[in-house]
């Protein structure tokens, strides 16, 4: 079998290569990303790839990605697991063809169940087809996943045997019906209507429609705990936190919908009873740090007026002195930025909300220049229980239904979302930039002048060699490398 050359580029980078763990990028002739992967050892993975018996053995997919390889980025990161959150990260940003075609994402659990069966079954899968199935996930957390399907046994009564249509020969092997609650269609312990019902109600709960299914669980926790059986109520919250993990996990999350009048006004009382305010809080800002493992981290300021999300006071911070991935020393950095930077002379919120617990809303109190920010309340919504905690240390926790509840979660939401699509951006921008790596010459400062020059990469491919020799610091020679890379990859 024939084997393939690289070119120099890929041979020089091949070489270089450090013995760590990282992601590494793929493009094809036009600059596109073609596929992402992710290294314990970069050296060792990569430089797997472009070895003659790679190709000579590899199957017609893996080959066809080696043929269009004529370019390869590599970040190199601090651990595995970091390296593992930013391929899942790029792949569901930029769905390269070759991650879908070789199906990358099979490292990772969803659910999944057929409708069309006449008893359908949840259960755990790696790869996603084009088929008429269901499909929940993919979950990160492989517990996340394990917990939900048991939970679908022994509270909805959801079969776990393999058959497709199960009988009195598969009951005669399982005791489901005995030990996890099952429903047993097998035998006709119940009708195939009512177990299509539980089925639906399990589906729902999936798509986190059936919060108020935790409520046992949550009950039998706390009642364990009072009665000091403490090893077992750790085993519940555990448990729990997991369950709960289930709809935070999911991969669209539904917006909270839009509010009455009257019920923003019950719920904004609500908050104010419950945080000992003077008044409903009329203006309330929400803060949400996002970063993968420390990198990119960047900040997110959403307001609610009167309950109601108002997009153009939304602000956006990139993090500048705490450590990446210290949410604590994130959220002090914002709050004094907020209320001695170019946003102090912005009207001051009634009630400034944290996504986290304790820690995080402590560190909402950061210290503050003269009275800045001294008649604003501070709060944290923990995601454990999706508790409101107090600046004291102490926690509330809404019913489900609650109008207030409904507020502070919509605006986590929002801002969750907002430094999401932030981080997300920039990101995408680190990668597309990448390019500019590849003339030796150009370091950080000649590639920080050239974007601040014209502005976008997309603008320095519409330039002229002379052009770009005009920025400072560039030289004839560097412009003309330069533009043949940007016209190599334009």
């Amino acid at each position: 079998m024939q084997s393939i050359a690289y070119n120099e580029r890929i041979r020089a980078k091949v070489a270089a290569l450090p013995d760590g763990p990282g992601c590494y990028i793929m493009r094809d002739r036009r600059g596109k990303i073609i596929y992402v992967g992710k290294a314990a050892s970069l050296r060792r993975r990569v430089g797997g790839y472009f070895r003659p018996a790679t190709f000579r053995h590899a199957d017609p997919k893996l080959r066809g990605l080696l043929r269009s390889v004529e370019d390869l980025d590599i970040l190199p990161l601090e651990s595995e697991a970091q390296a593992l959150l930013t391929e899942s990260r790029l792949v569901h940003d930029y769905r390269p063809r070759y991650n879908v075609m070789l199906k990358d994402d099979k490292r990772f659990l969803l659910i999944k169940m057929r409708p069309a069966d006449p008893f359908p079954r949840f259960e755990a899968v790696r790869l996603r087809k084009d088929d008429a199935a269901r499909y929940w996930g993919p979950y990160a957390n492989t517990a996340v996943a394990r917990a939900s399907l048991d939970f679908l046994a022994r509270h909805f009564g959801c079969r776990r045997c393999a058959e497709r249509v199960p009988g009195a020969e598969t009951h005669r092997h399982c005791h489901d019906d005995v030990v996890a609650r099952c429903l047993a269609p097998c035998i006709g312990k119940c009708t195939p209507e009512a177990y299509r019902a539980a089925v639906d109600e399990a589906a729902a709960f999936l798509d986190g429609d059936r919060p108020q299914a935790l409520a046992p669980l949550r009950e039998a926790m706390e009642t364990a705990a009072a009665e000091r059986k403490f090893e077992h109520a750790a085993a519940l919250r555990d448990l729990l936190m997991l369950l709960e993990r289930t709809r935070r996990d999911r991969a669209a999350v539904p917006r909270t919908p839009a509010m009455a009048a009257a019920d923003r006004e019950k719920g904004l009382a609500a908050i104010a009873r419950t945080l000992f305010l003077p008044g409903p809080p009329r203006r309330i800002e929400c803060i949400d740090i996002s970063h993968i493992s420390g990198t990119h981290a960047v900040a997110s300021r959403v307001v609610a007026v009167d309950g109601v999300p108002t997009p153009s006071l939304y602000r956006r911070f990139r993090i500048r002195t705490a450590e990446g991935g210290d949410d604590p020393a994130s959220i002090a950095e914002v709050v004094k930025r907020r209320f001695s930077g170019s946003l102090a002379g912005e009207e001051a919120p009634d009630l400034l909300l944290v996504d986290g617990g304790i820690s995080q809303t402590r560190a909402a109190r950061a210290p503050l220049p003269g009275t800045a920010g001294e008649g604003t309340a501070r709060a944290g919504l923990a995601k454990r229980y999706e508790t409101l905690v107090r600046e004291d240390g102490s926690e509330i926790r809404f019913p489900e239904d609650s109008p207030a509840l409904q507020i502070v979660r919509r605006l986590r939401d929002e801002s969750h979302r907002f430094a999401i699509t932030y981080h997300r951006g920039l990101r995408a921008k680190v990668i597309r930039e990448s390019i500019l790596d590849d003339v030796p010459g150009i370091g950080q400062a000649k590639k920080r002048a050239l974007l601040k020059h014209f502005g976008s990469l997309a603008a320095m491919r519409k330039a002229a060699a002379d052009e770009l020799a005009a920025v400072p610091g560039m030289t004839a020679a560097l412009a003309e490398a330069l533009h043949a890379v940007l016209r190599r990859d334009g």
